[in-house]
């Protein structure tokens, strides 16, 4: 009789495992302009049985992104924060109908490599529930995936802290004309350059050649009015941007 209990135990265990992951659904759309990226988050959490996640489309820049969400219209989505076509910002502020629906809102999660209080900033304040960089791991990423679903706020240790000191300030921080001039990919750079990386290793992070680093850093220099890479590390680093 044991083992027969024993059995017993273990089928009822197996069904209500196989019930709860049937009943842990969520649709997610994923939006990250490097398509080795997409498939490495794909594979880690496009397992619709294992993890609840059914990744119901893909996008590559704003456009793309804004037709993929309003044709699914996805429960979260995963959002990259530089992005061609104006970045994650922009894909936020042409889907704000889409985040103010009573009974299935689209909530936006960022996962994006930069930790810039900026970045953090920016998307939360055009509407994100979240915040995640790239390091964080699969299962904890299908975690919070599952959380910005309920309506929870995600965020990556320490960078809960920008939006905190953002929001506790009644005044508006200040807008820096000369940064603004600069384009989400430039000012990457920008700050990838200040923290001493070589050009080459930007190539490799940011999955450009070489020579499209060196444009981005001539138009750097050139909208801000600077002479070469130790000028515009002290220009970064005086604004925080490091």
């Amino acid at each position: 009789m044991g083992a027969g209990d024993g059995e017993g135990g273990e089928r009822m265990t197996t069904e209500q495992t196989a019930g709860e992951t049937a009943e842990r659904h969520v649709r997610v759309v994923l939006v990250d302009d490097h398509r080795m990226f997409r498939t490495g988050v794909q594979a880690e959490i496009g397992a619709t049985d294992r993890t609840g996640v059914e990744v119901v489309g893909e996008a590559a820049d704003v456009d793309q992104a804004v037709t993929v969400i309003t044709a699914t219209r996805p429960e979260v989505v995963l959002l990259d924060v530089h992005l061609p076509g104006g970045g994650g910002v922009e894909v936020l502020r042409r889907c704000a109908s889409l985040m103010t629906g009573q009974e299935s809102p689209v909530r936006f999660l960022a996962l994006s490599v930069s930790d810039a209080a900026e970045d953090v900033i920016g998307v939360i304040r055009g509407g994100a529930r979240g915040y995640v960089t790239k390091t964080i791991t699969g299962g904890d990423l299908v975690d919070a995936i599952f959380r910005i679903k309920d309506g929870d706020a995600v965020f990556s240790p320490r960078l809960a802290g920008f939006v905190l000191d953002a929001f506790a300030s009644t005044d508006a921080p200040p807008v820096d004309e000369d940064l603004d001039r600069l384009t989400q990919r430039e000012r990457e750079v920008l700050r990838l350059i200040a923290r001493g990386y070589a050009y080459k290793e930007i190539a490799k992070q940011l999955f450009i050649s070489v020579k499209t680093v060196e444009s981005h850093v001539s138009a750097v220099l050139r909208k801000l009015q600077l002479s070469n890479r130790h000028e515009l590390t002290r220009w970064a680093t005086a604004r925080r941007l490091v």
